[in-house]
């Protein structure tokens, strides 16, 4: 985290209480890296559905850079003319495609931290932005901001017309659009909170008692320089840099390197378990080492003293791997959809590591398909396991499936939660590429399963997660 980033985050913590202070944050280039437009043109290119004439304006227009209120509108006129006919369903269901397939890999995870660190004081917080509703509303349910200030498209009996709601939420349009909507919400803005990018945001920005400029374009960051205003520098997301590529490339050499290796001790001794360890400890230790990736582990003890057991973590990208392989060592294996066995080069290893392979397609009870993850922990070796099911967008936590809890309770065995933070900023979601960092983990003290009943099954699982919650809302501190 930058001192920058810890400079906001302390005015914040700093500021009264109350939904009577707002806090808008721009939307493109502030809340995500880029431009959500950009996702659209490319997937309509990809499909053969934009023409020569639309995309040579549309680079015209890029090159153009800032553009005054009308020539906005008018840009943005024709992209809604465009949607006319089609139904808002379609819309949001394009855009949560976009979101999904590309937008959401963009996500500035500072930002985050901002959104929420005014969400724990209770402000008002709100997107302001010249994007359109569709665009936008599925980061803000990630987010859980309620508010959206946008450029409206008209809508009649479900379905777009081909035109806007007054003026585009861009320049001027902002700034009035969000005294409006202050005015109507009790919300003074004399001590509200600005976040932007972009030049033509600098009358919005003027408009607000705390006002910052997040990756600014040359004239907002000369405005905020003679204004007093802080600005704010993050990591771009929407590519790696050289050096982070090639430290990517670096770490998958480090565990092929350390596979190979384990692999020819295997055939060598035939000691496929020691083999499997060797892979995962060597391999941790040199792809976080040539990453530039440092773990600080809290309640490290918690680790080994309840072996074999179950640990879950909170899932926000591949490079969880990684870590669970750093921490746990040895003695442990994972849980896997069946057709993962197939997988070239690591369906091997995981084949190696005795894997539970869990077939989705299994017909009969949903507990009995974890037999093989149950036989795993009788046979003494850990699993590790995100009850989340699938990585999140941000560092929120996710709603718990019960499986990692009903494999525990079978095999007799405690759950071991280790929540992990800030491994978002080191590989989002989808990213491909892994930034230098530093990862926090608390390994919590272990939970005893063995005689929970099914009918509390849900009301325990709950609690659990909980235990993430407080434990990211309320970091423990390091001991000597």
């Amino acid at each position: 985290m930058t001192a920058e980033l810890d400079t906001a985050l302390e005015a914040i913590a700093q500021s009264p209480e109350g939904a009577q202070i707002g806090a808008f944050f721009d939307y493109d280039g502030t809340l995500i890296d880029g431009y959500s437009a950009g996702a659209y043109f490319t997937d309509r290119l990809r499909r053969g559905d934009m023409g020569v004439g639309e995309l040579l304006d549309t680079v015209k227009m890029v090159r153009k850079g800032d553009l005054s209120d009308a020539e906005f509108a008018d840009v943005i006129g024709k992209g809604i003319l465009d949607w006319a006919g089609l139904t808002e369903d379609e819309m949001r269901a394009l855009w949560r495609r976009l979101f999904a397939s590309s937008t959401g890999a963009t996500l500035f995870p500072e930002t985050w931290k901002l959104v929420h660190a005014h969400q724990k004081q209770g402000h008002t917080v709100a997107i302001a932005s010249s994007a359109t509703l569709y665009q936008i509303e599925p980061l803000a349910e990630i987010y859980g901001i309620d508010h959206i200030l946008c450029t409206r498209a008209r809508v009649r009996k479900g379905k777009l017309t081909g035109g806007m709601i007054g003026a585009p939420m861009w320049g001027q349009g902002k700034a009035d659009g969000v005294t409006a909507f202050a005015k109507a919400q009790g919300i003074d803005l004399k001590v509200s909170f600005g976040y932007a990018n972009g030049n033509e945001d600098i009358a919005f920005l003027r408009s607000l008692g705390h006002a910052n400029a997040v990756q600014p374009k040359p004239l907002l960051e000369q405005t905020a320089t003679e204004a007093g205003w802080p600005v704010l520098h993050f990591d771009r997301r929407n590519r790696g840099t050289p050096q982070a590529m090639a430290r990517t490339v670096g770490a998958y050499g480090a565990m092929a390197a350390a596979f190979l290796a384990g692999l020819g001790l295997a055939k060598a001794t035939g000691k496929t378990r020691r083999a499997v360890d060797l892979i995962t400890s060597v391999a941790s230790d040199a792809a976080l080492a040539v990453l530039g990736v440092d773990v600080e582990v809290i309640g490290e003890e918690n680790l080994w003293s309840n072996r074999p057991c179950v640990f879950i973590i909170n899932h926000q990208s591949k490079i969880d791997m990684f870590l669970m392989m750093y921490l746990i060592r040895r003695g442990f294996t994972g849980v896997a959809k069946k057709e993962a066995a197939n997988t070239p080069g690591f369906g091997t290893f995981m084949r190696m590591a005795d894997m539970a392979f869990i077939d989705r397609a299994h017909t009969g009870k949903a507990i009995d398909a974890l037999k093989p993850a149950v036989d795993r922990l009788k046979q003494g070796l850990c699993v590790a396991i995100a009850p989340e099911g699938t990585r999140s967008w941000s560092p929120q936590v996710g709603p718990f499936k019960k499986g990692a809890f009903h494999m525990a309770r079978q095999a007799g065995v405690p759950v071991v939660p280790v929540v992990i933070r800030n491994a978002g900023e080191v590989m989002g979601r989808n990213d491909q590429t892994m930034r230098s960092g530093k990862v926090q983990v608390a390994v919590l003290a272990p939970v005893h399963v063995e005689h929970w009943k099914l009918e509390d099954m849900e009301a325990r699982v709950a609690e659990v997660r909980q235990q993430f919650v407080d434990t990211l809302e309320h970091w423990p501190e390091k001991t000597a």
